[in-house]
Parts: C-alpha cells; structure tokens; sequence
C-alpha cells in the first residue's frame, strides 16, 4: 500500500509538471510513451544520457559526466568489480578484485572484457548495461526493480532472473549459462540488439537527441 500511495502521489506530481523528462529511449518504452503522452503535457524521452553525453564535443564540463557522486576512476582496469560484498571476500579477492564505493558503471559494462553484470535492477543501470550491449543477471530487492526485471528478462530478453532464495549452486548454474550456454547466446544477441537501437536514439538524427534539442529549445530558452 505504501508503494502505491508513493506511486499516486507521483503521478499527481506528473499532471501538474509542465514538462516531464524520462531516462530512456522511444524503442525501450513505447507502449508506456505512448500511454503517458496522452496524459501528461510535454515528454521528453532523452536516453541513454552516457551516450547523449558522448555526442558532445570536447567541452570544460564533460569530464564530469552526468553522475553526482563521487567516482573511483581506476575500477575499469580490473575484470570484476562490487559495492555489496562482506568484508572476508574483500580480503580474499584483494589481488583479483577492485571494491569500490562507486565507479564509473557505464565504462566499466563498456570494457570488452566484461561479459555479464549482475544488478540489482535500478532503472540506471538496467538502462546502462542496454545502453553497452552487456546482458544482465538480475536479482530485484525492492520498488521498480521487480518490474524492470521482469521486462528485462521477459520482453526485451536481455537478462536472467536470479530466485529470491539465492543459494550458491544456483547462481553458479546461471552464471554459466549467462557465459556459455545457449540460453546465454540468446541473451547476449538481444542485449546487442538493444544497444544498436540506443545508439540510433542518441545519434544525431536519432529520437532522443531531438528530445533533447526540443527540451532546450521550447522548454528551457522559452522558444515556442
């Protein structure tokens, strides 16, 4: 119940916006756009920001990025990294493994040598790792994760589902599978898929980057 009142009282938020902007693209949501763009005023659909941001020529501010927090920049150097693990793994990978309190996710799901990215399914980076063509293990807590697990897993079939009563022998079965199975064959060509459709969005003739020059032109500079 919580959630919904939560939910409820962000869609009445929505109505009342001027303007609404998503962190996705028109080909990853377009049922739910188009839904939402008969009920609320303007949407804008602008994603994935890392690729939009990569369109930008070399200025002041984009070494920045588009995160707030602080990140650890030497993490993409290493094969595996995390920010959940007990203190006596940490111990027992040192030399293996980088631990970090937050990285640059969307370079490291671009490394080559990545070939899977367990996540808890937020919304960033379930965006992220379609954005990097990277399939995903997904093991959903709380919120929306649920939900994006289940269209990442179900309709968009670029991931796998952990159980809820995670046991060690089963997510060793699906990481195998996810690495070189042939339901992990399947998987990856989907996540390949998904990310040629996100760098269509975000190239220069692409639907999020007119979004983006829409949002700036008639929203922000006032021009109608």
């Amino acid at each position: 119940m919580g959630e919904d009142r939560g939910t409820e009282k962000r869609v009445d938020r929505a109505h009342k916006a001027s303007t609404v902007v998503f962190h996705a693209f028109d080909a990853l949501e377009r049922d739910v756009l188009g839904a939402l763009s008969s009920m609320l005023p303007l949407v804008y659909v602008i994603g994935p920001l890392q690729l939009l941001l990569n369109q930008i020529p070399e200025h002041p501010l984009k070494p920045m990025g588009y995160s707030l927090w602080k990140e650890e920049t030497e993490c993409p150097q290493w094969p595996f990294w995390s920010v959940i693990l007990p203190p006596e793994f940490v111990a027992e990978a040192k030399e293996r493994g980088k631990i970090v309190s937050w990285c640059l996710e969307e370079k490291v799901l671009d490394h080559p040598s990545v070939g899977g990215f367990l996540t808890h399914s937020s919304w960033n980076s379930t965006v992220e790792s379609l954005s990097t063509g990277v399939p995903i293990l997904c093991w959903p807590l709380f919120g929306d994760q649920q939900t994006n697990c289940y269209f990442t897993c179900n309709e968009r079939g670029s991931g796998m589902e952990i159980d809820s009563n995670v046991k060690r022998d089963e997510v060793e079965k699906l990481v195998t599978e996810l690495m070189d199975g042939e339901r992990g064959k399947k998987v990856k060509i989907k996540a390949i898929e998904w990310k040629k459709l996100a760098e269509e969005a975000t190239g220069p003739h692409g639907s999020s980057s007119k979004n983006l020059d829409n949002l700036v032109n008639q929203v922000l500079l006032n021009n109608n």
